[in-house]
């Protein structure tokens, strides 16, 4: 059986020369968290499976992403490294793997060329090709008020999930569920799922929309967004069965460490690496 990855999530911005760590909720109200460097470093003695940094701001400022960052942190920490943020063409992605990532995730760019998606699945494996899905639930009276949407019902009434690019700053009508099959489609190796409604909450994953999403395709989908204790990891993994899941809050704020969070689903019949 293979073990459940526990990933910390770096959302960066560069307000300063060397990078910072901030988090916010629902995209929202941020606030500092740390150096990336140290940070990184940090989680990966912990035990971290995995580090997703993602440069929040590049889309929604047209620049590339933060390379010297990426260089310096890959120096000491020795697990597989995503980034995402900026990623607009294929030699993007060569970039950041020559300074040591592993992966990159794309989002924006992915949806306003979906050929991209194809085009870096042919050049630097489809293991390295994350798509990056922000979604935002839209509650309906009837499926039949949102034709060509994958309706479901959930306990707050119907819904259908919208995908949002630059950073969560703009919608674009596209269904998330039919997103993510395209994207498997095209060679995408893995989804990177975030619930805007529940991002930075601690209220608990979007079950609803994880559980959706990966049931309808077959690669990895790694959950994020409102993670706020060890249960709410558990019940990822238990109600959608999820490959991995992301969380940022209560690692960056030291509520819970990655040991305790291992430890405790191993305690619950979860296969994890310790």
């Amino acid at each position: 059986m293979l073990t459940k990855r526990i990933i910390p999530c770096l959302d960066c911005d560069l307000q300063v020369p060397s990078g910072r760590v901030v988090k916010g909720v629902e995209f929202k109200e941020i606030k500092y968290a740390g150096n990336p460097v140290d940070l990184a470093t940090y989680y990966y003695e912990e035990g971290a499976d995995e580090i997703v940094i993602l440069d929040i701001t590049a889309s929604y400022e047209r620049r590339a992403t933060m390379t010297d960052v990426i260089h310096r942190l890959t120096e000491n920490v020795f697990i597989p490294i995503c980034v995402g943020g900026g990623i607009r063409k294929v030699n993007d992605y060569i970039k950041m793997l020559n300074a040591g990532a592993d992966k990159c995730s794309i989002n924006t760019a992915a949806i306003k060329n979906p050929k991209l998606i194809m085009e870096a699945s042919e050049v630097v494996g489809s293991q390295a090709v994350v798509v990056g899905i922000d979604v935002k639930r839209r509650y309906v009276d009837s499926p039949e008020k949102a034709p060509n949407k994958n309706v479901i019902m959930t306990n707050e009434g119907y819904c259908w999930f919208e995908c949002s690019i630059y950073g969560g700053r703009e919608f674009t009508g596209v269904d998330a569920i039919n997103w993510a099959c395209k994207c498997q489609d095209l060679g995408a190796g893995e989804i990177l799922l975030t619930s805007m409604d529940g991002d930075g909450t601690k209220n608990g994953y979007d079950l609803d929309l994880t559980k959706a999403i990966n049931d309808a395709v077959d690669i990895p989908v790694i959950a994020s967004g409102g993670v706020g204790k060890p249960k709410d990891i558990l019940d990822a993994f238990k109600v959608s069965d999820v490959s991995a899941t992301l969380a940022a809050s209560i690692f960056h704020f030291n509520e819970y460490s990655i040991s305790e969070v291992k430890n405790y689903l191993k305690n619950n019949n979860v296969p994890v690496r310790l």
